[in-house]
């Protein structure tokens, strides 16, 4: 969604562009301290930085019928979970509520994403909440899906799971429109450039292979994160709704798309 500000491959309108590179759950932290004047952060992490930042309409991930995975060593059934040990990505990340919004209360661990795969083969573990590429290449260290939260929530509300959101902060003041329109367009450009806009991520890649890369892609990179639609923004206010009436946030949510 970047390489074409990285390019020069669109007009910038006078803004100027610094990539920042950092894991969703350190890019939540930072929102929380209004450090970046435009962030992905997760979904869940928006209500509490609601106050600073405005959400854009675009730059999304949506899984429909996918999305963060929970993995074992061996089937294990819900109520088994309940009583299991699972180490979590983040407890702001939009994994960790829909995984609280499906099994109520658990017992869980924090630790970064790249980790968790590897502490529930070693059996240090119980089990674990996959995001990123580890949704595809989970069975290459022999464990099996529990869980697919993406199919968990298709079949509880019928809709889509939003997962990363793009976020503005608000005293970016009266050329917030302006920055929307840019982003969109960069966006829009990688999707129609999509041989140049893969060779530019895999610089900066975690070692994955670029196959994998490309179906991760495919999955997250689409229309949808050009715009969120009638279905993705239904899909938004159910999730947050949802985690209001479970106390996942500390305020009623007052969703601000930048128009």
């Amino acid at each position: 969604m970047f390489w074409a500000i990285a390019a020069g491959a669109i007009d910038t309108r006078g803004f100027q562009f610094e990539q920042v590179l950092q894991d969703i759950q350190t890019l939540n932290e930072w929102a929380l301290e209004g450090r970046l004047e435009v962030t992905a952060t997760s979904l869940h992490a928006y209500p509490f930085v609601q106050d600073r930042y405005a959400l854009l309409p675009h730059g999304a991930s949506i899984g429909s019928g996918y999305g963060p995975i929970l993995v074992a060593r061996e089937p294990l059934t819900f109520e088994q979970l309940r009583f299991a040990e699972i180490v979590v990505p983040g407890r702001m990340t939009t994994a960790f509520l829909t995984l609280r919004l499906a099994l109520g209360e658990f017992g869980h661990r924090e630790l970064p994403f790249d980790r968790i795969l590897d502490e529930v083969s070693s059996g240090r573990a119980d089990a674990g909440l996959v995001i990123h590429e580890g949704q595809l290449t989970y069975e290459a260290q022999g464990l099996h899906k529990v869980l697919d939260l993406g199919e968990w929530w298709l079949l509880e509300t019928g809709l889509p799971l939003p997962l990363g959101v793009n976020l503005v902060r608000r005293d970016v003041g009266e050329r917030i429109g302006d920055l929307s329109a840019v982003l969109l367009d960069s966006i829009r450009a990688g999707l129609a450039n999509r041989r140049d806009a893969m060779r530019y991520a895999m610089r900066f890649g975690r070692g994955i292979d670029a196959a994998t890369n490309e179906r991760f892609v495919d999955m997250y990179v689409n229309e949808l994160t050009c715009d969120y639609g009638d279905e993705g923004r239904r899909a938004v206010e159910e999730l947050l709704r949802r985690g209001e009436a479970i106390g996942a946030f500390p305020e009623p949510v007052r969703l601000d798309y930048v128009s």
